[in-house]
């Protein structure tokens, strides 16, 4: 069950719009996918929204733009706690189990050097 399709997210329209805002302002040239409970149909209302952030073209290089985005969820009207990680940072197992099952939020659609 790798990439899902977008209806699988279990998350209101008005507020998919909302994280997606917020992506474009910030990594407008990363992919960002939804994984977790969100996405394999186990989570309730105040559940967490995980994404990992993927720049294609340097995927093992951080993103040094993680921080300023995650300041962006927080300081957001969401009514949800979004958990953003950086592919680049996170163990190899971790990558295959979001693998398992995940939905694309954003595609990459630029790209901007904004790597270390």
């Amino acid at each position: 069950m790798p990439r899902l399709e977008s209806e699988r997210l279990q998350l209101l329209p008005r507020h998919l719009e909302m994280v997606r805002q917020i992506l474009g302002r910030h990594v407008a040239d990363a992919e960002v996918w939804a994984y977790g409970s969100r996405v394999a149909g186990d989570s309730y209302e105040a559940s967490d929204l995980d994404l990992v952030l993927r720049t294609p073209t340097a995927p093992e290089q951080p993103d040094l733009r993680l921080g300023a985005l995650r300041e962006a969820f927080v300081d957001s009207n969401l009514p949800i706690i979004v958990q953003v990680v950086d592919w680049a940072r996170i163990p190899e197992a971790f990558r295959r189990e979001i693998e398992a099952g995940y939905v694309v939020v954003q595609g990459a659609i630029a790209e901007t050097p904004h790597r270390a």
